[in-house]
């Protein structure tokens, strides 16, 4: 039995980047969320440090250097958020060429059901390339914000006199 003469192989084709599309959603929500909290954060230490008279200090510096953190968190944010939308569209667009091409099936002329198949399969890689990426510039980001706790967790024990560990 092959895909053309097979309801759950039509809807499996359709089905697949449907729940595709669903999770690149909810992966853009949650980035759209990542991407506020670090403009809120960048916006709070240009803030700060707009109100610092004295920007030779080290808490100046540390500022600074944060908010160069939160610019680089935003951009990497907003690349990700590119990617996650090709991927939305790439995986919508995969979904309606599978349910065109397994309509178009039927007819005796199985040409236009095959251009179709492919570019669905073409779609489909695209975004999920496209998902890939987003999702590497996710974890670029969230390396900064490690980096950024631990340094200033770092800071926080050396004015402490070093207790409080490290985890």
């Amino acid at each position: 039995m092959d895909a053309q003469s097979s309801p759950l192989a039509v809807l499996s084709l359709i089905v697949a980047p449907a729940v595709l599309t669903n999770a690149a959603s909810v992966l853009a929500m949650s980035t759209s969320n990542r991407l506020a909290r670090a403009t809120d954060r960048a916006r709070e230490l240009a803030r700060q440090l707009e109100e610092t008279s004295d920007m030779s200090t080290p808490q100046a510096a540390r500022r600074l250097g944060e908010l160069s953190s939160a610019e680089r968190r935003s951009l990497l944010l907003l690349a990700a958020l590119r990617s996650i939308y090709v991927a939305l569209g790439c995986f919508g667009s995969a979904t309606l060429f599978a349910l065109l091409g397994s309509a178009l099936s039927s007819v005796e002329n199985v040409a236009p059901a095959r251009i179709l198949g492919a570019l669905g399969l073409a779609a489909g890689l695209l975004a999920l390339a496209a998902l890939v990426h987003g999702s590497a510039m996710l974890v670029r980001e969230t390396r900064i914000v490690v980096q950024v706790l631990q340094e200033r967790a770092a800071n926080i024990r050396a004015r402490m006199g070093g207790r409080g560990g490290t985890p």
